[in-house]
């Protein structure tokens, strides 16, 4: 004779696997089993029809299955996260002091820079490319630039595209090499080339307060995430907001030299 139990019986289960001998005072190879249901840490068992093979009984919680894939994230992780954030923030600002300085290299003042030509891009053999890189151009003196192409056939079209510039230069083309003669710059040409320069300066506080405000938005979204405090993100907003600081004092600087070589005759 099986031992009896009621609907109501109830056996604790510290353990996932559990075994007949586990079960006091039973003998359940000789009794009929007819199903086990898991409810919370207790395991019911219902007596009634059926066969038991009395191999061990495995019970599976569902929540067992949940907690095995979650996972938080390490210390390690959230500041690596932070780390790659103001790296990135950094470096945009570094390019976009990069891309100003070479903007303001273009404009020409009073004297020669081989800097003044590049952005002038060349057709050749059908592809557009930038001219420093088919020529090799020097400054024989203050007031004058040469361009010696690394192939003559190119001549043509370096020519054209001096001349398809904003620079206002004209190009002496000797069939060997492009002579530039700078002519002296007109007060209201400085005025004007000094508004340009102003408002490219200005462009690039802009392009600064927008990488600003990206960082910030990814601070915000690790905080959505519970991977940062308020606190954390008002301390990470505040140093961001001194490395902005630096960079518009970069920009200052940068354009008041260059204001300053436009307007100096």
């Amino acid at each position: 004779m099986a031992t009896a139990f009621t609907p109501a019986t109830h056996i604790r289960c510290n353990s996932p696997r559990i075994l007949p001998s586990f079960i006091p005072g039973s003998n359940l190879k000789s009794g009929k089993v007819v199903s086990w249901n898991a409810a919370s840490n207790y395991v019911k068992l219902q007596v009634g029809t059926g066969g038991f093979s009395g191999k061990p009984l495995v019970v599976t919680k569902p929540w067992m299955k949940r907690a095995s894939t979650l996972r938080c994230a390490t210390i390690e992780e959230i500041e690596a996260e932070k780390s790659l954030i103001e790296k990135d923030a950094k470096g945009r600002m570094e390019k976009t002091i990069d891309t100003l300085r070479s903007n303001f290299m273009s404009i020409r003042t009073g004297r020669a820079n081989p800097a003044m030509l590049d952005k002038i891009e060349v057709e050749y053999y059908g592809t557009p490319v930038n001219l420093k890189s088919i020529a090799q151009i020097s400054t024989p003196d203050a007031s004058s630039l040469m361009v010696q192409p690394y192939d003559k056939s190119s001549l043509k079209a370096i020519e054209k595209a001096i001349v398809s510039s904003d620079l206002g230069l004209t190009p002496n083309n000797d069939g060997e090499v492009i002579r530039l003669t700078l002519p002296q710059l007109t007060s209201e040409r400085r005025k004007g080339l000094s508004k340009i320069v102003a408002k490219q300066a200005e462009e690039g506080k802009v392009a600064i307060r927008n990488i600003r405000r990206d960082a910030i938005k990814s601070y915000e979204k690790l905080e959505k995430e519970k991977k940062l405090s308020e606190d954390n993100v008002k301390d990470l907003s505040s140093d961001l907001q001194k490395v902005t600081d630096e960079y518009m004092k970069k920009i200052d600087s940068i354009f008041k030299q260059k204001e300053k070589e436009l307007l100096t005759v």
